[in-house]
């Protein structure tokens, strides 16, 4: 039975996904995530108390993902700054792919939701520790230069939000992953000449 309810609970968020996807959050109804459902809107109810609960489902899904599949290619290495350079390529390509995970970052009009701010910090934090970590592995194999960490770590995640509206408004001319490197390269090497 148990089993049976989970399944029935992660059919409705994967079809919620898409139609908040495509829709947005506002012009999402519990009646357009019924019928795609193919249950009752009672039925749906049965699940979550309302829309809000579930779109917080649906982001926290994408939220899980983008964190796994972070960790996973980032194992794929050892060296510290390949571990930094495909944390931000994954990053923004994945980020670019959960269209309500980013919309929950971003858009002021969900910020009402109770829910958005803790999202929004717990992700915050999450991604500054990460880096820190990446950051933390290269100044003890003694290839990073930095004396903080944190900071780093911190600089480098604001780098990457500024990257983001030009990227996902489409203004983010050129080969995605040449730009990506070239903002690498100066994270790594600055601009001064040496």
């Amino acid at each position: 039975m148990l089993v049976q309810h989970e399944e029935a609970r992660n059919k409705i968020i994967e079809i919620a996904r898409s139609i908040f996807s495509h829709f947005g959050f506002k012009k999402t109804t519990m009646e357009e995530i019924a019928t795609a459902s193919r249950k009752g809107k009672s039925s749906i109810y049965y699940y979550f108390n309302n829309k809000e609960e579930i779109f917080k489902a649906v982001v926290e899904r994408e939220a899980e993902e983008l964190k796994a599949e972070l960790m996973t290619k980032i194992k794929e290495t050892e060296d510290p700054k390949e571990r930094l350079r495909i944390y931000i390529l994954v990053r923004m390509r994945k980020l670019n792919n959960l269209t309500n995970f980013y919309s929950a970052l971003k858009s002021d009009y969900l910020s009402h939701l109770d829910f958005i701010e803790q999202i929004r910090k717990t992700y915050d934090l999450e991604e500054i520790k990460m880096v820190s970590q990446i950051i933390q592995e290269g100044m003890d194999k003694g290839e990073f230069g930095v004396n903080d960490p944190q900071l780093s770590a911190i600089a480098i995640v604001t780098a990457m939000k500024g990257l983001e509206v030009p990227m996902f408004t489409g203004n983010f001319q050129g080969d995605f992953e040449m730009r990506i490197n070239n903002v690498i390269n100066f994270l790594f090497y600055g601009i001064l000449k040496r």
